[in-house]
């Protein structure tokens, strides 16, 4: 990959990139753009490795996916879901700062695999196949996240 096709490759997901990320960190943007930015380092320093130019998107929120993953593995996140309730978008207007708090904090009490499938499938549009790739999991799996995390946020959201 080429210096070029990297950089149209951020121009043109960037911001969906964060979007996924923001949805992953249950809405704290200061966490989503760190790890926005550590991914696109990542992607970039490895650029060189890629071959198949098809596989581009899917590729870039892998590695997003993973360094979302890892941060949480080293910060080992457990905390209670009455922390997530004040979870805000500060950069947002203020009479749209709470708009997506509720579906935060529900996605929050999610398994984080659940939450993934979730968010790449109806958020970014994603199929099971290229999510089964981007998390490294089988389709049946990818599905059977997608079925529980819909059960789950259905019974979360009516709360």
């Amino acid at each position: 990959m080429t210096r070029e096709q990297f950089t149209e490759l951020v121009v043109a997901e960037q911001e969906a990139l964060r979007r996924f990320l923001l949805t992953l960190c249950c809405g704290n943007r200061d966490d989503a753009d760190d790890l926005a930015q550590e991914a696109l380092v990542k992607a970039y320093l490895a650029s060189g490795s890629l071959r198949d130019g098809s596989k581009l998107k899917a590729w870039l929120y892998k590695i997003a996916y993973n360094t979302f993953i890892s941060s949480r593995r080293q910060l080992n996140i457990d905390a209670p879901i009455d922390e997530a309730t004040g979870i805000a978008d500060n950069s947002l207007a203020p009479d749209r700062k709470y708009q997506y708090q509720e579906l935060y904090a529900a996605l929050a009490q999610m398994q984080p695999k659940e939450r993934t499938a979730l968010v790449l499938f109806y958020m970014n549009d994603y199929s099971v196949k290229e999510i089964s790739t981007i998390v490294d999991s089988s389709e049946a799996a990818v599905r059977q996240q997608l079925s529980r995390g819909r059960e789950h946020l259905r019974e979360r959201l009516k709360r």
